[in-house]
């Protein structure tokens, strides 16, 4: 039998080091704290991330994402009770779109869709959305993108997307 210890804080739900509410849920921290490339800088996102298609050139296969998803699910992300793939997106915690990691690991986790409404990975999809606009018009510089990805997007997503 499983057992997990959870605190209830307002209508978020803290388990095991991740967060989780009623259409968001974080990654484990320990496990997946996020990742960026460094050949993305503040100075060259002219040439890199807001060129149109970057994503393309650096997005990895599938099949090694979708490895790394089984073995996420059936390990360190066990926490979500199944190893249906269907169920789940392999998301970059901070997007390609702002210069996160492509291949990394601690970049990389297994984020649940909601198919019944824009929830979930359809909200940081917003959000990510946002911040390469933001990011590619000099709004906010790229580092303190990454930074709300890798500190609590679902924050980043109130202020910058619900809040507007």
């Amino acid at each position: 039998m499983r057992r997990w210890s959870y605190l209830l804080v307002g209508a978020l739900l803290i388990s095991s080091g991740s967060a989780q509410a009623a259409g968001f849920t974080l990654p484990i921290k320990a496990i997946t704290p996020g990742a960026i490339d460094n050949t993305v800088t503040q100075e060259n996102i002219a040439t890199t991330i807001c060129v149109v298609g970057y994503t393309k050139t650096v997005r990895p296969p599938v099949t090694y994402t979708n490895a790394l998803k089984y073995k996420q699910l059936s390990g360190s992300y066990s926490r979500y009770g199944t190893t249906n793939m269907k169920l789940f997106e392999e998301d970059h915690l901070i997007p390609l779109a702002v210069g996160g990691s492509p291949r990394d690991p601690k970049n990389l986790w297994p984020e649940p869709w909601d198919n019944t409404s824009q929830l979930g990975a359809r909200k940081k999809d917003v959000l990510e959305s946002k911040m390469h606009l933001m990011v590619c018009a000099h709004k906010i510089t790229l580092q303190a993108a990454q930074a709300i990805f890798a500190t609590n997007w679902y924050q980043g997503y109130l202020k910058y997307v619900a809040g507007k």
